[in-house]
């Protein structure tokens, strides 16, 4: 899910629109923009889109040539967008006066909205806390103002973006929302043209749209228990699991080995345990939890904190794909229910540069050890396939990217 990340909270990096692609649309632009608008006609009429509707919302509009993650002829590539989850090391990203902000907001809308909450968690199993802390992190409780025009974003990533299918779907969703009567003046977006209090694109708002405040339809934009019980149905429609944590903090042994931390290596809590994994704080697991299939979560490789994430963090993460999103949203959720923060503070280690762990990528593909996607980011499987890479050269096995590991794969 593409998804434009807060706000106040976190600086997001700016992508400046290249001199060759100024805002100024030449008129052969502009016409070949019209024209493709018009052949999403039929796509959008099969939603039940009046031709009026249609032409309303596409009259005189023009391409955003300056939105991240186009695909332009005679522009330069662009990184994806530079979404700070992707560009900070966990210690920044996690910052300790952001949590203790958010959550004193949160146990204040926890109280506000306490019957709302509860009525959410009866009938999606999802708690209240953990929807406050998604809507803390996509919109600062609704603080943050999303920049962009939907119909706008949407219509130029279906043109010239790099996913332009997906978001001709979406592109058409949008349209159907219009047809259905949310006001133009409420279809503010990220600029992947995510909507709303929780951050919905368009296909999602009529999945998971929840009408909580019977109020006659579901309103993302200002509602606020239409937005949370919405969020709450798609965790649930995920797999969430009520009752069950989104993750433990542990202490990992000494002999821990980094380089198996990756979704598809799980066992049962217990035996995590058995293996010389601590939870941090002591208590004790009853039966059910200790035989929770876990994986192992090590953000920093072999320093900072690490986790034991059964489904739940999974199903967060199906929200939003970055490991440091549900560690935010996780931790938060339990900051507006009275939890302390981490057990094992972060480390103070560097995060190379986008390019830096492309080349890193890539020569851990040319080895047979890493088979995802070359995009720069240093997530759970480039981790492990460096740590795999670091045990058979005879080097520190930390699964962290560093200059000295990147040399001595150059040479």
């Amino acid at each position: 899910m593409i998804r434009l990340l807060v706000v106040s909270v976190v600086a997001i990096a700016v992508l400046a629109c290249p001199l060759s692609w100024s805002l100024s649309v030449p008129a052969q632009a502009e016409a070949g923009f019209d024209r493709f608008l018009q052949s999403l006609w039929p796509r959008v009429q099969q939603l039940g889109v009046t031709r009026a509707t249609f032409e309303a919302a596409t009259r005189g509009l023009q391409p955003d040539y300056s939105l991240p993650d186009l695909d332009l002829p005679g522009r330069p590539a662009t990184l994806p967008p530079g979404q700070p989850e992707f560009v900070q090391t966990p210690g920044q990203y996690l910052r300790e006066k952001t949590f203790d902000r958010l959550a004193a907001r949160g146990q204040q809308l926890a109280v506000q909205y306490r019957d709302t909450l509860k009525r959410i968690e009866r009938e999606f199993g999802v708690p209240g806390n953990v929807v406050l802390a998604i809507w803390a992190r996509e919109t600062d409780y609704g603080g943050y103002k999303l920049p962009h025009d939907a119909i706008r974003v949407l219509a130029t990533q279906a043109y010239v973006g790099k996913r332009k299918d997906f978001f001709q779907n979406e592109f058409a969703y949008a349209l159907k929302m219009l047809q259905d009567g949310t006001p133009r003046a409420d279809m503010r977006s990220s600029w992947g043209g995510a909507l709303g209090l929780t951050q919905f694109l368009p296909s999602e708002y009529y999945k998971y749209g929840v009408d909580f405040d019977r109020s006659g339809r579901a309103d993302i934009f200002r509602s606020v228990p239409d937005a949370l019980a919405s969020a709450a149905k798609q965790l649930a429609a995920k797999g969430w699991r009520n009752g069950e944590r989104w993750a433990y903090e542990v202490t990992a042994p000494r002999n821990a080995d980094c380089s198996i931390g990756t979704p598809d290596v799980t066992m049962p809590i217990g035996e995590w345990l058995r293996r010389g994994f601590a939870l941090t704080g002591g208590g004790r697991l009853d039966a059910r939890q200790l035989a929770l299939p876990a994986s192992l979560l090590q953000p920093e490789g072999s320093y900072g904190p690490s986790f034991l994430t059964p489904k739940n963090y999974y199903v967060i993460k199906e929200y939003n794909y970055s490991d440091l999103y549900v560690l935010f949203v996780g931790h938060l959720s339990d900051r507006i229910a009275g939890a302390s923060s981490f057990a094992t503070p972060w480390s103070k280690a560097r995060q190379l540069k986008t390019r830096e762990v492309e080349a890193m990528q890539k020569r851990l593909t040319a080895l047979g050890l890493y088979k995802d996607k070359i995009d720069g980011k240093a997530g759970m499987l480039t981790r492990a396939a460096l740590g795999k890479y670091q045990k058979a050269n005879g080097l520190k096995v930390d699964c962290w990217p560093t200059e000295a590991v990147l040399d001595h794969m150059r040479r």
